[in-house]
């Protein structure tokens, strides 16, 4: 059983609790859409998830019902209390209060690698989050998570898209993603104010560079986006480098997939 909106205001009310601006709280309250992000996580009996911000548990249930294995983190002292009433008689769910930001992922994922990151992300984590995530933690190897529309849109950017940016090719570094479906502001208690998007990121092989080589680069160039990369670059990238590369040094940071960003990067380590 999955919580509905009456639900979830009662276990509110009744604990003194309220929403917290702070930590970006809003809380699903439809049955419906947390059975469908189980479905669309392709998640069931044998298989480990970890679920970020869970809150009251609406999603909690949802994934408990497939069989799935639930590790559900939350940061607020005040939901844990209700979150551990909610899921005490649910089998396979274990309740980590923590902060998302500051885990220990290898004591969390207790050496299992095949995890599964299900989780309706808080605004101010999503992209963070995300990034280290891919950095730091390969055990996870699959992520559907809810996220405002504008975050989900960068993250599965594609090569000349108006918001495609350093985030955009580090989750294209590691992963491929992409927008698997919307949730209407509705289905929230509170509602926000801004859409929300449902992106799958599922990792592969990454190219042979390592991240510490190319992420500076793409970092540097898109913090001036608007200008050419022989500009953006200056004193980063020679044009005899732009050359080896391949990449035209009058190209704008947007313009570049992944594979030119890895060749300019090698070029520079080449000289």
């Amino acid at each position: 059983m999955t919580h509905s909106r009456p639900t979830v205001r009662e276990l509110l009310t009744s604990r003194g609790l309220a929403p917290r601006r702070d930590l970006g709280q809003n809380f699903v309250a439809d049955p419906n859409t947390v059975r469908r992000i189980a479905h669309l996580a392709a998640v069931g009996a044998g298989d480990h998830v970890v679920e970020i911000g869970a809150g009251l548990g609406s999603l909690t249930l949802a994934l408990a019902e497939t069989g799935a294995a639930v590790t559900a983190v939350e940061v607020d002292h005040g939901l844990v209390g209700a979150l551990r009433e909610v899921v005490a008689d649910v089998p396979g769910v274990r309740v980590v209060e923590a902060d998302a930001m500051a885990l220990d992922w290898d004591a969390l994922l207790e050496g299992r690698p095949g995890w599964v990151l299900v989780a309706n992300l808080p605004y101010n984590v999503a992209t963070p989050l995300v990034g280290d995530v891919l950095d730091a933690v390969p055990g996870i190897e699959r992520m559907l998570v809810m996220v405002q529309r504008e975050v989900a849109e960068r993250l599965a950017a594609p090569p000349g898209s108006k918001v495609y940016g350093a985030i955009s090719v580090k989750v294209a570094y590691w992963a491929r993603a992409r927008i698997v479906g919307d949730v209407p502001a509705s289905v929230f208690v509170p509602r926000p104010n801004v859409e929300s998007a449902l992106v799958e990121i599922v990792r592969r092989p990454p190219p042979d560079i390592a991240p510490g080589s190319l992420f500076p680069l793409v970092r540097t160039a898109f913090g001036q986006r608007r200008k050419m990369l022989r500009r953006s670059l200056a004193g980063v990238v020679t044009a005899e480098q732009f050359a080896a590369g391949g990449v035209a040094d009058t190209a704008r940071p947007e313009e570049l997939a992944l594979d030119d960003w890895v060749r300019l990067a090698l070029a520079i380590g080449a000289t």
